[in-house]
């Protein structure tokens, strides 16, 4: 909320990374409202990427240009992995962790310390992120202004794939107990979300670390089970050696279980996996892949993809472009490789920035046409979207619809598949 030319009233939050950034990013603006911060940006950073970091500290000193008077918080991924790159700005008020960054307990600090003063020794506040064995997930009972709805059921990763920096700003894997986990997309669903997507840091990892050891599947039978009234529900991200086989039938059974995927997949070449510390080969993820084609015919999948990891030769990154073709995917996210300080692969034989933007770009290209090919033969169906703000929707298998009529916000609407623009569907 604004005041003047410059000049903000209330905490706004400016979230970077995943959805479950974005997610905790709603919990924090809801946390430090309550502890009665004010006047107040809270930058809710990602590690991913060294450009993620860079657009954080872009984005704080734009806002501290804006409005001389801001209080500037620190918070998320990069503030817990490599805390001194923002406390060395001018910019930065705060720096604090990850680790109950969406507790009201955590704001009410920061506010008195704010309003105290913070010298230069607390302007720090990052604990230590391996200690934490517990969730705290941010439970929202809506979200507004959205027909999608997100729920928080696992934090953290126990693994330590060679380029990913994400286990040291998130800690040890940990679990939301299912019976929370069903009693908050009941709340949702009562709220009028008629959408829940179950998200997390390792997915797949889910409930290893609770009583019993329930799995992602069982957790995904007991929420539509639980909550019949649910009309969608979709996973994030999830990792193919750690799917159970409970998690197949249910996609095999269950029609509320949308037929669309993720996979966390990073590369199709057997060397770059090993060295990418990856726990499956290439011919274990096309013998998922067509696993899952066979449990429910109509999967549409999408998939991670790294380009110009450390040492990857013009074969290798060629071997992976042509798995992204045999792999059939559909929506392809390609990251150009990004050194993370502290990680095994940052101290590998790094290619060079030009080449690794190049393979990059043409990975994208493979994916474009990917993509294309997923959305001509959509044309002439008949598909089920969900409608959405501005006249847009996604499909079942979250593929992004332009609608061409007036539709209910929030309905689900039965729509012919008239053609498309290479980067969505257009309805009839």
């Amino acid at each position: 909320m604004a005041e003047g030319p410059g000049v903000q009233r209330g905490v706004d939050v400016v979230n970077f990374g995943c959805r479950l950034n974005a997610l905790e990013g709603d919990g924090i603006a809801r946390a430090a409202t309550a502890a009665g911060l004010d006047r107040a940006l809270v930058v809710n950073t990602c590690a991913v990427t060294a450009e993620a970091v860079r657009q954080a500290r872009q984005a704080i000193r734009r806002a501290r240009r804006r409005d001389p008077a801001l209080r500037v918080i620190v918070t998320g991924c990069a503030a817990q992995t490599e805390p001194a790159t923002f406390s060395a700005m001018d910019e930065v008020d705060l720096v604090l962790g990850n680790a109950a960054k969406t507790s009201v307990e955590t704001w009410a600090g920061a506010r008195i310390s704010l309003d105290f003063g913070v010298s230069a020794e607390q302007k720090v506040q990052v604990q230590d992120i391996s200690a934490v064995r517990e969730a705290t997930p941010h439970l929202a009972d809506r979200f507004e202004g959205h027909t999608r709805a997100f729920v928080e059921v696992q934090n953290g990763c126990d693994h330590r794939c060679t380029f990913c920096i994400i286990p040291f700003g998130r800690g040890p894997s940990r679990s939301v107990p299912m019976g929370a986990v069903v009693a908050q997309v009941a709340r949702l669903v009562e709220s009028s979300h008629g959408e829940v997507v179950l998200t997390g840091v390792d997915l797949t990892a889910y409930g290893g670390d609770l009583p019993g050891a329930p799995t992602l599947g069982r957790l995904v039978r007991a929420v539509l089970a639980g909550v019949p009234e649910l009309k969608r529900l979709r996973l994030s991200s999830i990792d193919a050696v750690e799917a159970d086989a409970e998690l197949m039938r249910a996609l095999a059974e269950e029609e509320r279980l949308m037929p669309h995927l993720h996979l966390s997949l990073q590369s199709g070449d057997d060397l770059i996996l090993k060295r990418m510390k990856r726990r499956h080969s290439r011919a274990e993820a096309l013998a998922f892949i067509a696993a899952l084609r066979l449990a429910r015919p109509d999967v549409v999948l999408g998939a991670d993809i790294i380009a110009g990891f450390p040492t990857e030769t013009e074969a290798q990154a060629r071997a992976t472009r042509d798995f992204v073709e045999e792999a059939g995917l559909a929506f392809l996210h390609a990251f150009p490789y990004s050194a993370r300080p502290g990680t095994a692969a940052a101290r590998m034989p790094q290619l060079a920035p030009a080449l690794v933007a190049e393979r990059a770009a043409r990975l994208r290209e493979t994916g474009a046409g990917l993509l294309r090919r997923h959305l001509s033969a959509e044309v002439g169906r008949r598909r089920t979207v969900l409608v959405e703000a501005g006249g847009r929707g996604h499909t079942e298998h979250f593929t992004p619809v332009r609608l061409s009529g007036a539709a209910v916000r929030g309905s689900l609407a039965d729509l012919r598949i008239a053609g498309h623009d290479g980067a969505r569907l257009i309805a009839a």
